[in-house]
């Protein structure tokens, strides 16, 4: 029987800041990761965004801090056995630390884009028939509405993350614990929606960075 999980009573929260860069050495093939960092400072549970990486497919990846040594610690739940995605030799990064967050209150409307899968289709000159091969995915993101409210506590550093074209960390957390993580540019209307009888609310837009990465608590 199919499962389905219901987004009611979810939360959706934006980073406040971030700690320095620190240097990944390596980060070895294996699921989970392991990375080679020299004085790291993380401890178990601390929230990283790998924010530069000689793998592209790990750029922009958010993960969660896991057997934590005085140089080394696990990528919780990314799987990096690959040596065709991740290229080994090749995965030189920098990594920082998420500081604080703040809850997006008064959401509306949440909505996820893009993400398709795209194909190059042809075929030669002999066949009777085209073939589509799988490319890329489409740029993907959520877009929201949020209550107008520029005293809110999360105002200002949404603002700012769409004004300095820098990008955040975004958790949503779902009802039953589990928690999304994702890597986004910001962006927000500044003019408020103004329909006779309904909510002044502006508009949110969230663009990935990289893949989201998921916790089941």
């Amino acid at each position: 029987m199919a499962v389905f999980t219901l987004p009611n009573g979810s939360t959706i929260s934006i980073s406040t800041g971030f700690g320095s860069p620190t240097t990944v050495t390596s980060i070895t093939n294996a699921s989970p990761g392991v990375v080679s960092s020299t004085a790291h400072g993380y401890t178990d549970g601390d929230i990283i965004v790998v924010a530069t990486s000689g793998w592209a497919n790990l750029e922009g990846r958010v993960a969660r801090v896991d057997n934590s040594a005085a140089n080394a610690y696990d990528l919780e739940g990314i799987d990096t056995s690959s040596t065709t995605r991740y290229p080994a030799g090749a995965s030189a990064s920098t990594a920082k630390e998420v500081t604080g967050w703040v809850q997006v209150t008064g959401v509306l409307d949440p909505s996820g884009n893009g993400g398709e899968q795209q194909f190059w289709e042809g075929a030669p000159l002999e066949a009777q028939r085209n073939t589509r091969i799988p490319t890329t995915t489409t740029a993907a993101g959520i877009d929201l509405r949020a209550a107008y409210n520029p005293d809110a506590s999360w105002w200002d550093y949404v603002a700012d993350a769409a004004e300095d074209r820098e990008p955040r960390a975004v958790m949503l957390t779902l009802s039953n614990g589990a928690k999304l993580y994702y890597y986004c540019y910001v962006g927000m209307s500044v003019v408020p929606s103004l329909t006779r009888d309904e909510p002044m609310t502006v508009g949110i837009s969230l663009s990935l960075v990289g893949d989201p990465t998921r916790y089941a608590s």
